[in-house]
């Protein structure tokens, strides 16, 4: 998969649907995070003395906050930057990485993944760049090991199967091609949708832009996802959105199998029935971590 296959996407119909795989098709999040990401971020990164707090931050940036979701090099860097600023972790000695490097590449790289990560080091052999590429092949090698025979919640078959009736549908995700092609083929899901787009092709508000910009009418576009990143990239090409409620995820794919989806195709779901949506999405994920609330009170 190339992003010239996403540009090169032929309407078949006059809708079009974007749909993210982690944490809304598959209840993968908790586990990849909990026991792939978050061990190997401890374990790479030499945060033994504080995992508490790493364990922490971790969670509240990958699975609680508004920055669920997000690719996982600036998610890394996030969690450095919180554990920074927290008090038990500035009370102890431990020293958290500063990553100069990696943070020059996250801010500039064309896409943030693996083969763009080595080629970068391929220019300039930083430490801290290779010891984010060990950090990141782990985390695949651990995710392989473990993340297995996780089927999509109840009601994503059955929701796919109407859309694509109506609709040309493509998986939309920060998660690396490799493991998505993997996870919807061994569900037989795949069979559902056009393309299967990974970190490999670019960020999830470019994966629309090439995949529908200028090809469909705003109206007409739907992005689901269970991450406000999700809705930020379908507010980038005039796209409405769908958010899965984390937490209530198989509610959330009823309510798009027995109502949204309807409205969507019928012309009825922007306004009032979005924007209760959205509403209630936002309240879920803070952006303030709980030590800070706590502090505040």
């Amino acid at each position: 998969m190339t992003r010239e296959d996403l540009k090169n996407l032929k309407p078949e119909y006059e809708f079009f649907i974007g749909i993210d795989s982690d944490g809304c098709v598959f209840p993968s999040m908790e586990l990849k995070h909990k026991e792939c990401f978050i061990p190997n971020i401890i374990k790479h990164w030499k945060l033994q003395g504080i995992s508490k707090y790493a364990r922490e931050a971790a969670e509240f940036v990958n699975l609680y906050s508004q920055w669920r979701g997000e690719n996982r090099f600036p998610a890394l860097l996030r969690v450095f930057d919180l554990l920074k600023d927290h008090p038990a972790v500035r009370r102890s000695s431990a020293k958290i990485p500063e990553v100069p490097a990696l943070r020059r590449w996250a801010a500039e790289a064309s896409s943030l993944g693996n083969p763009t990560l080595k080629q970068a080091i391929d220019k300039n052999p930083d430490p801290d760049l290779i010891q984010t590429l060990k950090w990141s092949e782990a985390v695949n090698t651990t995710v392989l090991e473990i993340v297995t025979d996780v089927p999509p919640f109840p009601g994503v078959r059955e929701t796919l199967e109407k859309m694509v009736r109506k609709a040309d549908v493509i998986v939309v995700s920060g998660t690396p091609g490799e493991a998505l092609q993997r996870e919807w083929a061994e569900h037989d899901i795949a069979k559902y949708v056009r393309l299967i787009a990974g970190q490999e092709l670019g960020k999830k508000r470019e994966h629309l832009s090439l995949a529908a910009g200028g090809k469909y009418a705003p109206e007409k576009m739907l992005m689901i996802g269970d991450a406000p990143g999700d809705m930020q990239a379908a507010r980038s090409v005039g796209a409405q959105f769908y958010p899965i409620f984390p937490g209530s995820e198989e509610e959330s794919w009823d309510r798009l199998l027995n109502e949204a989806l309807e409205c969507f195709f019928s012309g009825r779901y922007s306004g009032e029935f979005e924007n209760n949506l959205v509403e209630e999405f936002n309240r879920l994920l803070p952006d303030t971590p709980p030590w800070k609330r706590l502090v505040n009170r």
